[in-house]
């Protein structure tokens, strides 16, 4: 993590970071945030950068882009200010992030939701080689906190604490939330990333433009989305399954739901935080 960790050192004033545990609904949000800061220069057209790249190539993960390419990444070429994404817990960032100007958002969103999208792409990353573990036994390690970027409540808490503690770092968004108010969220993160919408903006319905061209349909049916890799290596449709609150039903027992249920009350009882 050292070569990680210098990255992220330089840091400037005025980047914003999206920090997301995996499958919380991180795609989305990179393409409403890359549409939000780039809207003067990319207007909403045909031509748009949504329609032929993928937004996580758009919004680049740091440690990813980091490991899957061996190399540093030349971040003076990002226009700025720069937006980055990360999957890293809060404890795992370095000084600079805490100490600079730079902005965080955080999107979480249901465990029981996160855990079935994440076993799904997962299966579908797997090399064909390769057995795939059973649903039942990655929900038991699941429950245990056995997961890529470790415990989901630990993940979840730092942010969390945190944006309580200071607000004006740290934007701490519900998935569920954006779902069932889209515009007012939309118009809370331009806000937070010090690009509000205009009187003229709100008048034209740039806030719906952005909000339909960004929704999970219409990114799932665009062509880039449907064939060719991201730059990672990963199929690009990998990353648009359903994108439904509540699809856990579909999947979770009744008693995997109320064993989730109650690990969520246990860590997150006196949090003030609930799903």
């Amino acid at each position: 993590m050292r070569s990680l960790a210098w990255i992220i050192r330089a840091t400037k004033e005025n980047d914003i970071l999206l920090a997301t545990n995996p499958k919380s609904g991180t795609t989305w949000l990179k393409a409403l945030m890359f549409t939000l800061l780039n809207r003067k220069d990319c207007p909403i057209t045909k031509d748009h950068p949504l329609v032929t790249t993928n937004p996580h190539d758009l919004v680049p993960f740091l440690e990813f882009d980091l490991y899957a390419n061996n190399q540093v990444p030349d971040l003076a070429s990002f226009a700025s200010p720069r937006l980055f994404s990360i999957h890293l817990p809060f404890t795992s960032l370095p000084k600079s992030v805490h100490e600079s100007a730079c902005k965080l958002v955080y999107l979480c969103r249901d465990p029981k939701d996160v855990f079935v999208s994440f076993w799904h792409f997962a299966n579908k990353l797997s090399p064909q080689n390769v057995e795939i573990i059973s649903f039942e036994e990655t929900f038991h390690k699941y429950c245990k906190g056995v997961s890529i970027c470790g415990p989901f409540w630990d993940h979840i808490l730092g942010y969390w604490n945190e944006s309580l503690r200071n607000p004006e770092k740290i934007l701490f968004l519900k998935y569920e939330d954006m779902k069932e108010q889209p515009r007012l969220h939309l118009r809370r993160l331009a806000e937070f990333m010090r690009c509000p919408f205009s009187a003229k903006e709100e008048t034209e319905g740039v806030v719906d433009e952005i909000l339909e061209l960004c929704s999970f349909g219409n990114l799932r049916n665009l062509e880039v989305n449907k064939d060719g890799k991201v730059s990672t290596g990963a199929e690009s449709s990998a990353f648009f399954r359903r994108g439904e609150v509540g699809d856990w039903k579909n999947y979770l027992t009744a008693e995997m739901g109320d064993q989730l249920d109650e690990i969520i009350e246990e860590k997150f009882s006196e949090s003030g935080l609930s799903f």
